[in-house]
């Protein structure tokens, strides 16, 4: 501001000396201000940079602390890089035996849930074979009383039976007893029975003679159909209506003779020979048989013969006396028999 006023009188006046004292005056002033400032500056900055120094050594000493923090930490860091790998091969391995304990983990959960399964079936089953044991047993307690009852049973029925055996034996014996005099009985009653039968074949003779046609073959009295009836015929002709009166003639004598326990009858047979007939009336030879030892009966029934105690029975041609094919086998075998019998 005073060199600004140097030069406004400068300008006023036209002297150059003042101002220039003026100049100078401030100049040094400014100069005295400017070192002022400098040295508090530098005091400030002689300060600061011992402080600075200061702040130097400590930062050099915690350096070198770092420093040798490093060192170790670097170390360290070598010994836990050392133990990282380490834990990294451990690590490695562990997780080789974990995938391998997990295969086996999952191998045995699949196996733990067959046997499970297995198991609950087999719990099924075990309960329903429970419930069936329960069944069993009481099915078995109702078994054991029906078997108790049954034995009874078999008790009673076993006294019975040995009872019954010894009533059986008894009757055995008794029916032994009666056996062996029935057969003794029989065999007399056959025996009375041959003998009348022998009577009644002898009267038999003598009433027909020695007539061609009539003639007794073991134990019957045998007529040739020509005798009594026509050819293909049932009816009795005249002489066979006469032959037939004497045999009723005969049987009713001898029938008053024989005793009322001896139970016979007089069985008519008819027989033909192996030719066929057919006919309206005789469609075989059996017809033809069996109707001509009918007439038999019937004609002796109407000469007092008993009926209970006459029998016809028709043969046909199936019991031959002579099987050749001669006309002489024929007339043979075309026959009524006369037998008496046991009823």
């Amino acid at each position: 501001m005073a060199f600004g006023r140097a030069r406004r009188r400068y300008r006023d006046d036209g002297s150059y000396w003042p101002g220039f004292v003026d100049a100078m005056a401030t100049l040094l002033l400014v100069m005295t201000f400017l070192l002022s400032v400098l040295s508090v500056a530098q005091y400030f900055v002689t300060q600061e940079a011992t402080g600075k120094d200061n702040a130097i050594q400590t930062l050099n000493r915690q350096i070198l602390e770092l420093t040798n923090l490093l060192s170790l930490e670097k170390n360290d860091k070598k010994d836990l890089e050392s133990n990282l790998a380490l834990l990294k091969a451990t690590l490695a391995d562990s997780q080789e035996k974990s995938n391998k304990l997990e295969a086996l983990i999952g191998l045995g959960d699949s196996k733990d849930r067959s046997a499970k399964l297995q198991i609950d079936e087999l719990n099924k089953r075990l309960k329903g074979e429970k419930e069936l044991s329960k069944e069993a047993t009481t099915q078995v307690a109702l078994l054991n009383q029906q078997l108790a009852a049954l034995r009874r049973q078999i008790a009673a029925l076993n006294e019975a039976l040995e009872a019954s055996e010894a009533k059986d034996k008894e009757q055995k014996e008794q029916l032994k007893d009666l056996g062996a005099r029935l057969n003794v009985a029989l065999a007399k009653r056959v025996q009375e029975l041959s003998q009348y039968r022998s009577d009644f074949f002898g009267r038999l003779r003598k009433l027909l003679g020695n007539r061609p046609g009539i003639r007794v073959v073991g134990d019957r009295f045998v007529f040739q159909s020509e005798v009594l009836f026509t050819s293909g015929s049932d009816e009795l002709n005249p002489a066979g209506q006469i032959e037939m009166s004497k045999l009723a003639s005969a049987v009713n004598e001898i029938r008053q003779k024989i005793p009322g326990n001896i139970k016979w009858v007089l069985r008519i047979d008819g027989h033909t020979d192996r030719q066929p007939i057919n006919t309206p009336r005789f469609p075989s030879n059996w017809e033809l048989s069996s109707s001509r030892a009918t007439s038999v009966v019937r004609y002796l029934i109407n000469e007092g013969v008993p009926a209970n105690r006459l029998v016809a029975a028709g043969f046909g041609e199936n019991h031959p006396l002579d099987t050749s094919n001669s006309p002489e086998a024929f007339a043979k075998n075309r026959r009524i028999e006369l037998k008496l019998t046991e009823k």
